[in-house]
């Protein structure tokens, strides 16, 4: 089996895997980082999002194999310290979550989103977000916590700085 390192929120790893398997594998079952979730395992739902060099990807579809060396951020990298995202900051003060089992793949397609568009409109929101399923059906709320995060991350360049 070969060793294949790996760079997720910001710690360094060398993990002996088959490259063919799912990141969302390796991040559950061999670094505990349960926060992705596995939903449909075909990419299409968007529980299993994490950051990619920022953006958001299903990692129940990335082979990591294809990952190096880039550099992985699962909501558990989200926090800095004690100190909520911006993003996860909003779905708490918005109410965005039911259930929850959508949330971290919503949040991490949020930060992707804000990342590269600090002002997106509704439509904007909408538009990105409709790979991510929430069966509880909470999509207002999702809406208006990702406008409140933008507001929020447009004002305080420590937000700006925790989005990266």
């Amino acid at each position: 089996m070969p060793t294949l390192p790996l760079v997720v929120n910001g710690r360094d790893f060398s993990l002996e895997v088959d490259p063919q398997t799912s990141l969302l594998t390796v991040l559950r079952d061999h670094l505990d980082l349960t926060g992705s979730k596995y939903g449909c395992g075909e990419g299409v739902c968007g529980a299993c999002t994490v950051l990619i060099d920022g953006k958001a990807q299903r990692s129940c579809i990335t082979r990591v194999g294809s990952v190096w060396p880039k550099t992985i951020t699962t909501i558990e990298g989200l926090t800095s310290g004690e100190q909520l995202h911006p993003v996860q900051q909003a779905f708490l003060d918005e109410s965005a979550m039911q259930c929850a089992y959508c949330t971290s793949g919503m949040i991490m397609s949020a930060v992707s989103l804000l990342n590269a568009n600090h002002n997106p409109t509704e439509r904007q929101i909408i538009d990105f977000m409709d790979g991510n399923v929430c069966r509880c059906g909470t999509y207002p709320r999702i809406v208006s916590a990702i406008q409140r995060a933008a507001k929020v991350m447009a004002g305080s360049p420590v937000a700006r700085e925790a989005s990266r």
